[in-house]
């Protein structure tokens, strides 16, 4: 199975899948990583992990018609079998979405579908767990839909909510086990133990 990479900034989910294709935990290739943020961190990962990137954006490809299309035909020259969302920001388009139809997972910082949907992502969720009173949240791993955050739960993982929480402080534990969850996900995904549609 070959991964493609999504990312937008410091890619610390893709660096536990890498590390987990590394050790022979996820029986997966890195393939190649896409990214529309020439400065990312994910950038440097990848460059250590010596896989394949891609800078594309709205930059190299002005028309979203045009970005999509360069973004598939990227995927499809790697010969990736799944796309692996590492913090991208971006709305993933038609064409894409279409030729990777329930081949795309995500990972978002919340028990979905609690707390999902456009906007939001990182500290917002946090914030909205911690307003809401809630006694626990967690991290999912779920397919992409066209709507945000819609798609069928993979694989969830459940972190208490403290009385002394700051968004900033629950983020890190939520992280946390983010990167072990996705991971997880991903080695049963190869194994044939989580079947996709």
């Amino acid at each position: 199975m070959k991964l493609g990479f999504l990312a937008s900034h410091g890619g610390s989910n893709m660096q536990a899948i890498l590390d987990g294709c590394n050790d022979g935990s996820i029986q997966a290739t890195p393939a190649i990583l896409i990214c529309n943020n020439r400065n990312a961190q994910a950038v440097e990962r990848a460059r250590q992990a010596v896989m394949s990137t891609c800078i594309l954006n709205g930059k190299t490809h002005p028309l979203p018609v045009d970005l999509d299309q360069a973004i598939l035909d990227a995927l499809q020259r790697a010969g990736v079998d799944l796309i692996v969302l590492a913090g991208f920001m971006k709305k993933i388009g038609p064409k894409t979405m279409a030729a990777f139809r329930n081949r795309i997972v995500n990972i978002h910082p919340s028990l979905l579908p609690k707390y999902g949907g456009q906007g939001m992502y990182g500290l917002r969720v946090h914030k909205a767990v911690l307003a809401s009173g809630e006694s626990e949240t967690g991290a999912t791993v779920h397919l992409i839909a066209t709507a945000y955050d819609d798609g069928p739960v993979l694989q969830q993982a459940t972190v208490p909510v403290h009385p002394d929480d700051t968004p900033e402080t629950l983020q890190v534990r939520v992280l946390a086990q983010e990167h072990q969850l996705y991971p997880d996900t991903l080695a049963k995904i190869a194994r044939g133990e989580i079947e996709l549609p």
